[in-house]
This record gives structure tokens, sequence and C-alpha cells, in this order.
């Protein structure tokens, strides 16, 4: 029974991930794709000034599901890690650098040096999600066991090149509805349009790829399609369907907050829909939750440290995207860091 809770929790964090980290993933994908230096301005400006606040706290989810992993599941780990340590390292490495170019562009007084950095943000964007959808489609189509040698096979067959493009085009269309919000909060309507007809492309080209990936799993993972096609792994499929329809219609009118509701219920619902599909296996069909889970102490004290975790964590996550949403992590301007420093006159510190 603690087994199969620790199982939910850890696919509700794969889900929290795919939508969280997700969306900076896809707002590195429209500064990729944003033209060159004049015309992707606004655009990669946008970027900038709605990813500063938030985008590392995303990550914290995927600590989390690492943590799951290694000490409720630690079979799943081994295997997963082994078959697939090369993809995943790709994606670890898309992490930094994505991370390092993001931090390291703004700054740069250099113009090549921004090109540099930005570019390697932009790359590390798509490639990252690509990997760990590669990696997901390893597991998904059962190529993956315990003992499994680490092969090419395990990653780039049919289901993981599908998996690998649903999954940038998943990020690209939750970057495009969270940029089309944040344009209107930064009160700039010119690039309102622009991510919203993006967002409406992506979200098209999203169904017509997991069309695509229905039928691809339905020969190459046949166990995952039936789980996808019947009980709750079918329900999930049609609440993200559902979903997908009600983003479209918001998006059509004036977006506002309930478009990012609808945009996350679509990405998170199919996530869910996978999980629920594989059950009872974490790796179909060959490891199942009880035989991948960890000692019955481990599992307890895991369960009361999860739940400790987001009685703190979830809180202060809400609060910092409210702060955001709120305008109230605002950058300070060179002129407030020089009357906070006491060098322009007004706020000095007196003298003697």
């Amino acid at each position: 029974m603690t087994a199969d809770l620790i199982a939910v929790v850890l696919l509700l964090a794969v889900a929290a991930y795919a939508c969280g980290g997700g969306t900076d993933y896809g707002a590195g994908f429209w500064d990729l794709t944003a033209g060159g230096t004049e015309r992707g301005r606004r655009p990669r400006w946008l970027v900038d000034h709605a990813m500063a606040p938030v985008w590392e706290v995303n990550n914290v989810w995927l600590i989390f599901v690492l943590v799951i992993m290694w000490t409720g599941f630690p079979i799943l780990f081994q295997t997963v890690f082994s078959a697939m340590w090369l993809p995943l390292a790709l994606a670890a490495m898309g992490l930094v650098l994505r991370g390092a170019g993001f931090a390291f562009r703004k700054p740069s007084r250099r113009l090549a040096g921004r090109r540099l950095y930005g570019a390697v943000f932009a790359v590390a964007s798509v490639v990252t999600p690509f990997f760990l959808g590669a990696a997901v489609g390893g597991v998904a189509s059962g190529r993956v066991a315990p003992g499994t040698a680490a092969s090419a096979d395990a990653w780039s067959n049919p289901t993981s090149i599908m998996f690998g493009l649903v999954a940038i085009a998943t990020t690209a269309f939750l970057g495009a509805v969270f940029l089309t919000g944040d344009a209107r909060r930064f009160d700039a309507p010119d690039l309102v349009g622009y991510f919203r007809w993006r967002a409406l492309s992506t979200l098209g080209a999203l169904t017509v790829l997991s069309v695509i990936t229905g039928f691809v799993t339905h020969e190459d993972s046949p166990y995952v399609w039936h789980g996808l096609t019947h009980g709750l792994g079918l329900l999930f499929v049609v609440v993200a369907g559902v979903a997908a329809l009600a983003t479209a219609w918001l998006l059509l009118r004036t977006p506002g907050t309930w478009v990012r509701v609808t945009a996350v219920g679509v990405v998170a619902s199919a996530v869910i829909a996978w999980g629920m599909a594989q059950r009872p296996y974490l790796v179909p069909t060959s490891l199942t939750v009880a035989d991948a889970a960890g000692a019955p102490a481990t599992l307890t004290w895991l369960a009361v440290v999860t739940l400790v975790a987001l009685v703190l964590v979830v809180p202060a996550v809400v609060f910092l995207y409210w702060l955001d949403t709120h305008k109230e992590l605002e950058e300070l301007t060179d002129a407030e860091l020089r009357r906070g420093s006491g060098t322009d006159g007004e706020g000095a510190a007196p003298s003697g």
C-alpha cells in the first residue's frame, strides 16, 4: 500500500516537472525561433523578464523525482540509469548549459557573448526535453528491464523518438501559452498576438504528434496502448482532450488566467494517463511497483518526509508564483541601485 502511494507521488512529481520545467523549456524554444537580433529583440526581452524570477524553482520537481526514485524505487533507478545513461547524461548536460546560458546572457557586456550564451540557452532548451522524452519512451516501450545493458535501441526506437518530439511540442505549447499571459502582464500588446497564434499552432502540432504517437505505440508498445484506451488511462486521455479544446477556445478569445490552467491540465492529464496505462508496472512489463519498491521502513519514512516537504515547499512555490504574477519580483533599475547605495544624492547616507 505504501509503495503504491509513493508511486502516485512519483507520477505527480513527474507531471509537476513536465508543467513547470516544460514552460521554461518552451520559453527557450521560442527564444531559439525568434529570428535575428532585431526581429527577435522583443520576444527575447519578454522571455528574459518572464523567466528571471522563477526559472530555477521549477527544477525543484526534478530533484523531487530523482530523490523518490533512488530511495523509494532503487531497482527502477538502477534499471533506467544503467540502460539509458547516455540520453540522461545529455539531458543533464543540457540542464547545466541552459542554466548557464540564461544566467550569463543578460549581464554579458559584449554582443558576441550575448549571442553565444543565448544560443547555448536556446539550443539546450530544445535538446534537453527531447532526450528526457526519449528516455520515457524507452521505458514505455518495454525495451528497458532489470539487467538490460545500455544500447542505442533503448532510446532511439520509434516510441522514444515520438516521445521526444512530443516533449518538444509540449514545452513549446506551454511556453507560448504562458508568454501570452506575460505579454499582457508586461503591457506588450504586440506580443500577445505573437504568442497567442504560436500557442494555437503548437497545440495543433502537438495534437497531430500525439495521434501519430498513438499509432506508433499501438505497434511498438501494445501494453501501454491498451492502458491508454481502457480504464483510468482512457479517462485521463479524454480529460486531456477536453482541456486542449478549452485551451484553444480560450486562446481564440482574450487569453486570461484560465488558459494557463487548461494548458497545464492538458499536459498533467497526459502524463497521468501514461502512468495509469502502465499500471501495475513501472517498467512494462518487467518491473512492477511492488517488485521495485525499497524496504518498508524506507518507504514509510519517505512518505513522512514527502508530506513534510509538500507542506513546506508547495506553499512557498505558490507564494513565489503569486509574487511574480503581481509584479512584486521586478528587477531593480540602475537608478534604484544607486539610490540604495547612497551614491546619487537622494537616499545617500549622511556624512558626519
